[in-house]
């Protein structure tokens, strides 16, 4: 008995412990909708304070309590009531007659995929000012190491527990000889009950603070993810579980009827849904699709990689050649369907998660796409030679040649299953594109507020902070952020790290506190702009600002 049980906790751990090597670059996914546009623009001059802001997303989203914030230039909320959602887009409403100034706005909501999308931007009233102050200084908690550590290590526990149920409840039902003990592989899948018991609950607890920047015991977060697509997936999950435990005991016992079996496939089924309906598939472009091909994906992965590790764990230690040459036929016409299976699954929910060639090389999820597809070929190589040596010898007096080949492809799926985990909790390619994409189409901005030693603060902006034309603003104010009239502008440009002295920038004074020039930066680089601002027949500043031109 000592030995079985030791043999169960080798094989646990091998498939549990696999996934410590992918922890590291593991993390919480990025928001998995696109900002396209906002109104005010970001970084826009409007000359009249605007009745509301508007953000419009590349997809639905939904709200986060208390999570949209609009601050004027003095640091007070500038929104007023509950901002209005409407499919993709979401209004702010503001408080009338907002002053003069930079207004700074918060904004955290929640995609279709259940990932939070969070940012900031600023946009500015008759003149910019100093940016005001942000009531969100704290560090987000998806940004924690222990979200980045726990995300991963709880999906990972779903997928084993799916694992380490299906493939002893189908070698049992259905191959299991009447003759051997199933003591230990019913052990084996009533602790992949546990792990996926265990996955769901930790989902459920970490979802909460995740979306909402909260605290881990917060309540109402709790609540609201409860009440989510997201919520509701995972508690049908646990439904379907309490159910099948009480259809699994006669099953696991050998006393199970076809329709205990039948039920018991329908809410796997079920079950097996919760997984793409919580995840990336609920916000693809054809949800229905990607809802079933990762029901077929996972039961792929599961039927396989179970049963592999009941051939390793049980079979081919307590099966007798004769028992083994019945036994392992079966099983390779099994295995040939599920790794179909997972292969079609894959290649059509790579199509949708990635859209075209370029995302699969130059984003992260592309990139573990492909790392996934060359394991899996290598695993596919050893599956090969394992059906062939079935096929050559249908009872083997040996097995420990087959054994150890099966043993490697349970090591090489277990990498790939690690693999998987960190895919779930990564932006899809064609989403990171997206937003690249939006990215690329705006223009790069610079923009700052420099304090001075003497009597005036000095607001320097440069659009866009490329190489060729560049459209410079000034606006200076008194320390106590009001406007100061200048009586003289003067300004340089230089590139010291490419050998480019001072160039002249003209500047124009369009109002007592704004001038206004125009400048040809022939490079890239770290350019200086020194500007000296005279206020008074005795007052001047000189102000240097290093600009990052692109």
């Amino acid at each position: 008995m000592n030995k079985v049980v030791s043999r169960l906790v080798v094989v646990a751990a091998l498939v549990v412990g696999w996934a410590a090597l992918f922890l590291a670059p593991a993390a919480p996914a990025s928001a998995h909708a696109v900002l396209e546009s906002t109104s005010p623009a970001a970084n826009s001059i409007v000359p009249a304070a605007p009745p509301e802001v508007v953000l419009t997303f590349s997809e639905g989203v939904r709200q986060v309590p208390d999570k949209i914030h609009v601050v004027a230039p003095d640091g007070s909320r500038a929104d007023t009531g509950q901002p209005i959602f409407a499919d993709s887009s979401v209004t702010i409403p503001l408080k009338s007659g907002g002053a003069n100034g930079t207004y700074l706005v918060n904004y955290r909501v929640i995609s279709a995929d259940s990932h939070p999308v969070a940012g900031a931007f600023t946009y500015s009233v008759g003149a910019p000012s100093a940016a005001p102050p942000t009531d969100t200084d704290a560090p987000a908690v998806e940004e924690s190491t222990f979200l980045k550590i726990a995300f991963p290590v709880v999906k990972y526990l779903g997928y084993a527990g799916l694992v380490l149920l299906i493939g002893p409840a189908l070698v049992l039902a259905l191959l299991w000889p009447q003759r051997l003990s199933r003591e230990a592989p019913s052990r084996l899948a009533w602790l992949g009950v546990g792990l996926i018991a265990l996955s769901t609950l930790g989902d459920l607890f970490l979802q909460a603070p995740y979306t909402t920047g909260g605290g881990y015991f917060d309540g109402a977060a709790l609540r609201d993810v409860l009440g989510s697509t997201f919520g509701t997936a995972h508690l049908i999950r646990l439904g379907v579980l309490a159910a099948s435990a009480f259809l699994l005991r006669p099953l696991l016992s050998g006393r199970s009827g076809v329709a205990d079996r039948a039920l018991l496939v329908i809410l796997g089924v079920v079950g097996l849904a919760t997984w793409p309906l919580s995840g990336h598939s609920g916000a693809s472009p054809v949800p229905a699709v990607s809802v079933v091909v990762d029901i077929a994906h996972i039961a792929g992965m599961a039927v396989w990689l179970g049963g592999l590790v009941m051939l390793v764990a049980f079979v081919f230690r307590q099966a007798s050649p004769r028992e083994l040459g019945v036994i392992l036929p079966v099983w390779s016409r099994w295995a040939a369907l599920a790794v179909t299976a997972l292969f079609l699954a894959g290649v059509v929910q790579a199509l949708i998660e990635v859209g075209t060639i370029k995302p699969l090389f130059t984003t992260a999820y592309g990139q573990l796409i492909i790392a996934k597809v060359v394991l899996f070929a290598v695993v596919l190589g050893v599956a090969a030679l394992s059906r062939n040596v079935v096929r050559r010898r249908t009872a083997p007096d040996d097995p420990r040649p087959l054994r150890r080949l099966v043993l490697a492809e349970v090591m090489g799926i277990a990498v790939v299953l690690a693999l998987s985990s960190v895919l779930v909790q990564t932006t899809p390619a064609r989403t990171a594109a997206a937003n690249a994409t939006v990215g690329e189409q705006q223009p790069a901005y610079y923009s700052t507020m420099i304090t001075t030693d003497s009597k005036l603060n000095l607001q320097v902006e440069v659009d866009p902070a490329k190489q060729g034309n560049n459209d410079i603003h000034l606006y200076a104010y008194t320390k106590d952020n009001q406007p100061q009239v200048v009586v003289e502008w003067k300004g340089t440009a230089s590139l010291p790290s490419g050998g480019i002295e001072a160039i002249d920038i003209p500047l124009l004074g369009l109002a007592p506190t704004h001038a206004s020039g125009a400048i040809q930066l022939p490079r890239p680089g770290q350019w200086e702009l020194k500007f000296v601002v005279r206020i008074s027949e005795i007052d001047q500043a000189t102000v240097t600002a290093t600009v990052p031109v692109q």
